[in-house]
């Protein structure tokens, strides 16, 4: 099902997504967090992201597996270069599970942090709380999301 899209593989076709989706939710899950004046703005966005990052990742994740057996299948993968493919599969799970991670953070933020506070009211704890645990899980996310893509690249451009 993840495989091929019009003959073409899909996971360099989806992967684009990700790429994109996943850094956008991060940067705006800290804007969100961090500048009060865009989250009127922003609001809705923040939570399609949420989802939608996350999901992305999700098709990521199973293209490439469909495309590592594909070549498996085929015998194109050699046995020294099986183990750069298989260190690139487990850094994407792990962007998975970090872009779920945000996702649910970001989702949190919307739902918790007013998008425009009430004057003279001081936050609660949890908007601190809240603010730190999205950039954490923002920098942790496009840690992992810049080293699955580097490893990526550098599986394709080195070659076997």
């Amino acid at each position: 099902m993840f495989e091929e899209f019009m003959g073409i593989p899909a996971h360099p076709l989806v992967l684009h997504a990700a790429v994109t989706f996943v850094p956008l939710l991060a940067l705006l899950a800290v804007g969100y967090a961090f500048v009060p004046p865009i989250r009127p703005h922003t609001r809705w966005v923040l939570g399609l992201l949420a989802v939608g990052a996350p999901v992305a990742a999700l098709l990521t994740k199973l293209s490439g597996d469909a495309f590592l057996e594909r070549m498996r299948a085929a015998n194109r993968v050699t046995p020294e270069f099986l183990p750069k493919l298989q260190a690139h599969q487990e850094l994407g799970d792990l962007t998975l599970y970090t872009s779920i991670g945000l996702g649910v953070v970001a989702l949190a933020l919307v739902r918790f942090v007013p998008p425009r506070p009430a004057e003279g009211v001081r936050p609660r704890l949890l908007t601190p709380a809240l603010q730190v645990v999205s950039l954490v899980a923002a920098a942790v996310t496009v840690y992992y999301v810049v080293r699955t893509g580097d490893s990526g690249a550098k599986a394709v451009w080195e070659g076997q």
